[in-house]
């Protein structure tokens, strides 16, 4: 049996670092590493996220890549504004509810080129170095240069990715295999993989600025080359060709040169609440952020010693106002107007409280908000869990997956950045490029009822959710988390142990986690669990058990296996730095002095 609840563990399966100087963590040790190699040599924390996402484009190709999208979220020490750094592009505006309808798809599929938006990840990256970093543009790139050209190794993640999609890399997409297969076999792990094409790209990126007189113009001449020069007609000119779809059919995508051209990636405010005397700063509402808001506004009503995510009554609380919150995030998200100040208005948390009982409700319930109405998913059960806690199968790899990237330096800039969008298994890799592009219009609906229904020219309503959390305006935390609908969940359990419980950054990673999926996913095919929840099997018996007695259906399910987050800390008093990384996937790590 594991350990008790509410006990705190006795040690981390990796320390809490501390220091002054700076501290980066990722979910990969080749980008933290990256990242902090520039604090080293003098550049900011966006110096160096930005170095280390690029990094993360190259070395988890399976979980992003350079034509995907971002969201990050950040304070600069200059400012002392939060900000969202929007990377989240539009979809085509050929693209539309009929269109899809009318070649026989019910549902957006979840890859392929037809499920692609415009690429965000590139031109956010470019803006953030351009408005807050200090470093060339050549030395930023230089670290992905070198591990695409000189090679990076294959993770058991990238094997297993791989071993799912081979045959439809070998039979459909010719270009991805011979990029990611050797001589036609999946690479083992700890083998090495190179992608020349993706490093002779971002070394002419860098060629078409030497002539350009500032730094400024060197990065605006790279982002014109996305926009609308060698990188934009290459892609332009791949999706126009009929290529392989879930449905079976060649058909050619939707993404035109025009889309591409009118792309920028912008800056946004924040949606924040209150929490136990900090701020916790969101994304809007065009992302599932303001869900986490709404949750903790409703915990914030309950006593400390309800909330431990170690024991019954506190998962059995989260869970609760998780499902609330999820269904008004289906019922009100998107990028058209929400009514988020009225889901947020405390006579609003106070009604949906009040729907919380002493047991597991096996209903999706969305709030009543007066001048909207609340859109109701289809419901399409899923595998979950049965009367007494079971195990669950083995994961599938051939859905995405998101990266994390979080850095604070010793000026006090502090930055978290959820990459993600682009994976090896979304679409064929584009030939000269040597990447794929997203499949991120799957998180839009074809349903005109829906408040994230497909419309060309508007984002799909995304699961990207980093976190910002900040004391008498000063940034002390910032985190994330890949997992798709998990990844406000997993923060959520993260605050509330370090916050009500007083447990260490590297504690709260590592203990137990657990993953609610009472509500549509938000990728295809869409499916939920009536009071489903899965829990890592290093949770304590007796706690599932009486999660079962109060009807909640868990699923048992691997001992490491619920989300990968990762975070840094600055302590404003003292200016003390810290940053902890997650054990689940042996890939992330923290670095830092």
């Amino acid at each position: 049996m594991s350990q008790p609840p509410s006990l705190r563990p006795a040690s981390t399966t990796r320390p809490s670092l501390t220091g002054r100087f700076g501290m980066a963590s990722s979910s990969h040790w080749l980008a933290t590493a990256s990242a902090q190699a520039v604090l080293e040599r003098g550049g900011n924390a966006f110096d160096a996220a930005v170095a280390g996402g690029f990094v993360l484009q190259v070395v988890e190709p399976n979980l992003n890549g350079p034509a995907g999208e971002l969201v990050g979220i950040f304070s600069s020490a200059q400012e002392r504004v939060t900000r969202v750094l929007a990377g989240v592009g539009p979809a085509p505006i050929a693209a539309s509810i009929e269109w899809f309808h009318d070649h026989g798809f019910n549902s957006v599929p979840g890859s392929g080129t037809l499920a692609t938006t415009t690429p965000g990840q590139f031109d956010a990256w470019m803006l953030l170095l351009l408005d807050y970093g200090t470093w060339e543009l050549a030395d930023v790139l230089q670290f992905a240069i070198d591990y695409a050209r000189d090679g990076f190794p294959v993770t058991a993640s990238i094997h297993a990715t791989l071993s799912d999609v081979a045959p439809l890399l070998r039979e459909h997409w010719p270009t991805s295999a011979a990029a990611w297969l050797c001589d036609g076999a999946v690479p083992e792990v700890g083998s090495i993989l190179f992608n020349i094409e993706y490093a002779r790209v971002l070394e002419k990126l860098i060629e078409v600025g030497d002539q350009a007189s500032s730094r400024a113009s060197r990065i605006e001449a790279a982002r014109t080359q996305w926009s609308t020069g060698f990188i934009a007609k290459s892609i332009a000119e791949f999706v126009k060709v009929p290529s392989w779809q879930p449905s079976g059919q060649p058909t050619a995508g939707l993404l035109s040169p025009g889309d591409l051209a009118d792309y920028r990636a912008q800056y946004e405010l924040p949606v924040c609440v209150e929490f136990r005397g900090r701020t916790i700063a969101k994304a809007g509402a065009w992302t599932q952020g303001p869900a986490l808001a709404q949750i903790l506004l409703m915990l914030e009503k309950y006593s400390n010693d309800e909330l431990d995510p170690s024991t019954p009554r506190g998962i059995h609380l989260i869970l609760e106002t998780t499902k609330l919150a999820m269904a008004d995030r289906d019922g009100y998200f998107g990028d058209l107007k929400a009514p988020i100040e009225s889901l947020l208005a405390d006579d609003y948390i106070v009604k949906r409280l009040a729907l919380i009982g002493a047991t597991a409700s096996p209903e999706l319930r969305p709030g009543d908000v007066p001048g909207f109405t609340a859109y109701h998913p289809p419901l399409q059960e899923g595998a979950g869990g049965e009367a007494t806690p079971h195990k669950a199968p083995e994961p599938s790899h051939t859905r995405g997956d998101t990266c994390q990237l979080d850095v604070v330096d010793q000026w006090g800039n502090m930055i978290a950045v959820t990459p993600s969008g682009g994976w090896l298994q979304s679409s064929p890799l584009i030939p000269g490029l040597g990447f794929a592009l997203n499949s991120r219009l799957q998180q839009s609906w074809l349903d005109k009822s829906s408040p994230s229904r497909l419309k060309g020219g508007k984002r799909p309503r995304v699961t990207l959710t980093p976190t910002l959390v900040l004391q008498d305006n000063e940034p002390i935390v910032a985190l994330g988390s890949p997992g798709g609908d998990g990844q406000d969940q997993w923060q959520l359990q993260y605050l509330l142990r370090t916050i009500v419980c007083g447990y260490t950054p590297q504690e709260a990673i590592d203990a137990p986690a657990f993953l609610s999926q009472a509500f549509p996913e938000s990728f295809w095919p869409r499916t939920w669990v009536k009071s489903g929840v899965s829990i890592e099997g290093r949770m304590d018996e007796d706690v599932c058990a009486e999660l079962v007695r109060l009807g909640h259906r868990v699923t048992i399910v691997g001992d490491w296996s619920l989300g990968r987050l990762s975070v840094v800390t600055r302590d404003p008093e003292t200016g003390l730095l810290g940053a902890a990384a997650n054990p689940r996937g042996a890939q992330g790590y923290a670095a830092g002095r």
